[in-house]
């Protein structure tokens, strides 16, 4: 199932189906995030805050804090009342957000453009019944 039939899918569901957390801003490249974000995605709660927690990435700890925060407003919210066993990673994705422009000078009074990149990272959970 791609990420925009996953989506579609998760706007036909009710919004006491699953939790979500996003964390914005994140001065990392999107690209680079996007490598974590895909080894959890689909995952049971457990499982990826193991794979989090020994992948040698730095985008790998913003990842598990939003992963964190999301499991905790499933579990905490008296709507959604989710099981910590039975959570699993539904959806995640990146976004790319603004970035931020530098010029670094060059030979004969011209300059670059420097992009500093900076993503938006979504993690979803549900419940597994079963």
């Amino acid at each position: 199932m791609s990420l925009r039939q996953q989506s579609e899918a998760l706007k036909a569901e009710t919004p006491h189906t699953y939790a979500r957390a996003t964390a914005r801003y994140v001065r990392m490249s999107p690209q680079k995030v996007r490598l974590v974000v895909d080894l959890i995605r689909g995952k049971k709660l457990e499982e990826a805050r193991a794979i989090l927690k020994y992948t040698p990435h730095r985008a790998s700890e913003i990842v598990a804090k939003v992963l964190e925060s999301a499991a905790a407003n499933g579990m905490n919210d008296d709507r959604k009342n989710m099981i910590e066993d039975q959570i699993f990673v539904k959806a995640a994705y990146v976004d790319e957000g603004p970035a931020i422009k530098r010029m670094l000078p060059r030979a004969r009074g011209s300059a670059n453009m420097i992009k500093k990149r900076t993503s938006h990272i979504t993690i979803i959970v549900g419940e597994k019944n079963g």
